[in-house]
């Protein structure tokens, strides 16, 4: 049996580490030909390096994907790589330093940065690859929201909590403006993960065992839980799914 991502090529934003990273290296063994935009050039080459070494086809750009101009080198690069684009993962997005604080501590700056990025990020990145996609007349996006959204914690994360509930609306937005075109658009909205950027952040272990208490499977969620869940939104299995965001929490939301 093939692997199910053979000769598709994917961009994978903030494919550097953590989650992204777990999708970069999955998506390379089934198959993948990759693009790791990311606004650290060294981790994204790291990655790709590490991809290579095992056969795989990957390449890095340094990208800021709150930036017009940046997401549509994106697009032009991936052109001038691969000749098309099959696959985009929004995961790119600002997590690293946002800690919980009480909802009226935050400043304009802070709402500012992290909307410019998780939301607005998603959206420039949509934009520009979204034409190549059309021309094609088919194509997968996945966003990457959280249940941040949807719990109690959203009180403490404010900002972010907000711009993940945004990309739920982003997602089904585009679901029904793209499927004409023939491109799917789904998300995946992860527990908190144990990344680099959650490991970081000031009483992360009792963050933790509130999020595993609310859990009906009981232990901590990893960035490995997300990438089989990736890979089938990303593939043919899922051509008849568009406009959907998929809890992956160890059954903490049941929607």
């Amino acid at each position: 049996m093939s692997p199910v991502l053979q000769d598709k090529v994917a961009i994978i934003t903030g494919g550097g580490r953590g989650i992204g990273k777990a999708f970069a290296l999955r998506y390379a063994e089934e198959g993948a030909k990759l693009l790791l935009p990311d606004i650290n050039l060294e981790w994204a080459e790291g990655v790709a390096k590490e991809i290579k070494a095992k056969g795989g086809e990957a390449a890095a750009i340094l990208t800021d994907v709150s930036n017009e101009k940046a997401t549509q080198e994106m697009a032009k690069k991936v052109v001038q790589l691969y000749g098309k684009v099959d696959i985009l993962v929004n995961n790119a997005g600002i997590w690293q330093g946002v800690e919980a604080v009480p909802w009226d501590t935050w400043t304009l700056a802070d709402w500012e940065r992290i909307l410019k990025v998780n939301v607005m990020g998603t959206w420039l990145c949509c934009k520009a690859i979204a034409p190549l996609m059309v021309k094609q007349g088919r194509g997968k996006i996945i966003n990457v929201a959280s249940i941040v959204a949807r719990v109690p914690a959203a009180q403490v994360f404010l900002p972010y909590a907000c711009s993940k509930s945004a990309v739920y609306t982003l997602t089904h937005a585009l679901a029904r403006a793209l499927g004409v075109s023939g491109i799917n658009v789904n998300a995946i909205a992860p527990g908190l993960t144990s990344t680099e950027a959650s490991l970081s952040k000031a009483g992360i272990d009792n963050i933790y065992e509130a999020a595993i208490a609310e859990a009906s499977i009981p232990r901590r969620e990893e960035a490995g839980d997300l990438v089989g869940t990736a890979v089938f939104l990303a593939s043919a299995d899922s051509d008849f799914i568009s406009g959907q965001v998929i809890c992956v929490d160890g059954g903490t939301l049941m929607i």
